[in-house]
């Protein structure tokens, strides 16, 4: 699957570990746990081979503190008992965010994801 990074920052923290552990504050577990999940993704055909993992723990994200969220998921940075989320959203062949972003009918077909950022979502 191809990755496209919101930012020069968050494809930094995605691709190096050094930056990654930065981003986590020393912890070189969440560092290479980031840099692997990055790898599966871009290992996966389409979305739904990651949406089939339970590990990864793939969910649509809701509407928070007046962040319209429509249309972007999160997976795991580590395990559900890490705070740590990947918020990705799918992107359509031309590069362009599905709208109405329905993931049941899409996932066979989405080769493309944008990788928003990297944080404590719930936060």
């Amino acid at each position: 699957m191809e990755l496209v990074y919101a930012s020069d920052k968050v494809k930094t923290q995605c691709t190096s570990v050094k930056a990654a552990r930065k981003l986590f504050g020393g912890n070189n577990a969440l560092a290479v746990s980031l840099i692997a999940r990055i790898t599966a993704l871009q290992a996966a055909v389409t979305i739904k081979d990651i949406i089939v993992q339970p590990s990864f723990h793939f969910h649509k994200l809701d509407n928070k503190l007046g962040r319209n969220l429509e249309g972007y998921f999160a997976i795991d940075v580590k395990s559900r008992r890490d705070q740590w989320r990947i918020i990705i959203q799918p992107l359509d062949a031309n590069k362009a965010p599905f709208s109405p972003c329905y993931i049941d009918q899409i996932a066979e077909y989405v080769r493309i994801v944008e990788i928003t950022e990297v944080s404590k979502h719930y936060e």
